[in-house]
């Protein structure tokens, strides 16, 4: 199944254009610079914004085909903004059952303990919102949106609002809401590493239209897209943990490619893992080192080879059958001899896991 789009507009200088489908499960990020449609493309798949002779279709289901428009109220859906939005006069169980009036005679995806359990709220719920902090708020809109049992949850850049820290204390639950949830996810950000962390899908959007869509893992790792020559540029390798060294505390991850070492995570054997490499923590050798303290090494190939102004090159290296980026000086290109096609070793000195 999946989620079909098209709509058009065109305000003298604000156009948008957008074509596309995407997957119906698992977490699809809206990822793009401020003003390139993102909430736009959000408030049309919620109905808010009534854009003539659109086009939606969610898991064959048609909101929205020319003259026909489901009005928003009558449209499955689970939408959390950038500020919670809670009623300030409500406890926060008040606020819950509140979504829950919405649910009429349908059964709820998700139950209202299960929601509470989920995303931690228990000790919460005799609190006013103004009680609360930024995170905890967040947590509750999202659990509002929940029980209401949504056919899809659209999720606007709900992290913004908060800081470093209380960021890094809501991403678990955003985490938690993948392994849990059997519904569509759309997540607007402007936030790589919150995209790195939870996306499947990614939908990348540059001046009002589509400019690539395809799984996140494929689209980190393409040479023709801004993505791969910031200054973050990292790629994103799906692996399975094998094994779980005590004496070193280490864990394996398997790929195509070979094994990982990486610091013991608490993941079980057999578990789905996501691993994120930065182009600058991969090194390249012509022969495979023995005495160094790098653990990961890998045999590669070159696969392109792109400028980075006059000091540096990004290369996409072929591991396996994984495409991974490196980001080196010219100097070491020239002195290695390196092309197109070349073999190497990848010498990948920093991992993290994450998930």
């Amino acid at each position: 199944m999946t989620i079909d789009v098209k709509l058009a507009i065109n305000r003298g200088d604000f156009s948008l254009n957008f074509d596309f489908s995407i997957p119906s499960q698992g977490v699809t990020a809206i990822f793009g610079p401020s003003g390139c449609g993102k909430t736009s493309l959000l408030r049309m798949i919620a109905g808010l914004d009534h854009i003539p002779n659109a086009y939606l279709n969610i898991n064959g289901q048609c909101w929205q085909d020319g003259q026909y428009f489901l009005a928003p109220h009558k449209r499955s859906i689970g939408y959390v903004f950038q500020e919670p939005s809670l009623f300030s006069h409500l406890t926060i169980q008040q606020n819950l059952e509140y979504g829950l009036k919405r649910l009429k005679t349908k059964s709820s995806l998700i139950s209202l303990t299960s929601t509470i359990e989920l995303l931690a709220i228990g000790h919460l719920l005799t609190r006013k919102p103004q009680q609360l902090s930024g995170g905890e708020q967040q947590r509750v809109a999202i659990a509002r949106a929940l029980v209401t049992s949504p056919d899809i949850l659209l999720l606007d850049e709900p992290l913004a609002a908060l800081d470093h820290v209380l960021k890094e204390e809501i991403l678990p639950y955003l985490e938690s809401l993948q392994d849990t949830l059997d519904i569509p996810i759309l997540y607007v950000s402007h936030s790589r590493n919150e995209v790195a962390r939870l996306a499947d899908h990614l939908l990348l959007l540059k001046a009002g239209r589509i400019e690539a869509s395809g799984s996140v893992n494929q689209l980190f790792a393409r040479l023709d897209l801004d993505l791969a020559h910031d200054s973050a540029t990292e790629t994103l390798i799906s692996a399975v943990v094998v094994k779980h060294d005590d004496d070193f505390q280490l864990s394996h991850l398997h790929f195509s490619g070979g094994c990982f070492y990486v610091t013991r995570s608490p993941l079980a054997v057999g578990s789905h893992a996501r691993l994120q490499i930065f182009a600058r923590d991969v090194s390249i050798t012509l022969e495979k080192q023995s005495n160094t303290s790098i653990l990961n090494i890998f045999p590669a190939q070159i696969d392109k080879m792109v400028s980075e102004g006059n000091t540096q090159i990004t290369l996409r290296l072929i591991i396996g059958n994984i495409p991974v980026l490196a980001r080196i000086t010219r100097k070491s290109t020239h002195d290695l001899g390196l092309h197109q096609g070349k073999a190497v070793f990848a010498q990948i000195k920093s991992v993290a896991l994450l998930s």
